[in-house]
């Protein structure tokens, strides 16, 4: 019962800014989507697609906010065949605006994964990465969707989290999508190395301390 307490705890403190009166070192703001809200190409713009309150894999929708101009937000989202960015309006009906202190960056060269609160790096643990033929794509993403790994396939292991970043160079006869995840594996020995369709994975016991303290919509660089 402590250890669930625990838990909770962590994951409480990577959403609620401190209680001392302190703006937090970093609030990274969130857009969770009741009913169908339009992704725009600019601000007051063309629409390029309208999201629901789930996504592709069943998730509840939040969406990462990227840039604040006034009533519009630039959100990263998965739903743009692109793979760019959209635009939302933040009065429209069917959104609640949140936030999280939580970040994750990945360094490709150090092949690490980091999971930061503000400034203050509260893990960080070795990954393995995409294929030189079939890179992890670099930039700045969101995670989308938390899953179950068994429920794909025993390669992810315990857990998959989701991203909004997209592989645009897929090796032939690949049949898996396009989507990058963080995720377990049943190959540990992979980990360290340069092996994946451009996927980042890692232990099962990294993946589950993520599970537990990383929000839908938290805010994910990747850099080289």
């Amino acid at each position: 019962m402590q250890s669930l307490l625990q838990t909770a705890f962590s994951a409480l403190a990577l959403l609620i800014p401190p209680s001392d009166g302190r703006p937090p070192a970093q609030q990274h703001l969130l857009a969770r989507v009741h009913r169908p809200v339009q992704i725009l190409a600019r601000p007051g713009g063309s629409p390029l697609a309208t999201v629901g309150a789930t996504t592709l894999f069943g998730s509840v929708r939040v969406l990462s906010v990227v840039k604040r101009s006034g009533r519009w937000l630039r959100v990263a989202t998965a739903d743009l065949p692109s793979g760019r960015d959209g635009w939302i309006d933040a009065d429209a009906p069917g959104l609640t605006l949140t936030s999280t202190r939580a970040s994750i960056v990945i360094s490709l060269g150090s092949r690490t994964v980091e999971l930061r609160r503000d400034d203050h790096v509260l893990r960080r643990f070795r990954v393995g990465i995409g294929a030189p033929s079939s890179p992890t794509p670099t930039g700045d993403f969101a995670v989308t969707d938390k899953l179950r790994g068994a429920a794909y396939s025993p390669v992810y292991g315990c857990c998959i989290l989701a991203l909004s970043a997209r592989q645009t160079h897929l090796p032939a006869g690949w049949t898996g999508g396009n989507r990058i995840a963080i995720h377990g594996t049943d190959a540990p020995a992979t980990i360290g190395r340069a092996l994946s369709t451009g996927c980042v994975h890692a232990t099962d016991g990294d993946l589950r301390y993520l599970m537990a303290r990383v929000p839908l919509g938290t805010p994910v660089t990747i850099r080289s």
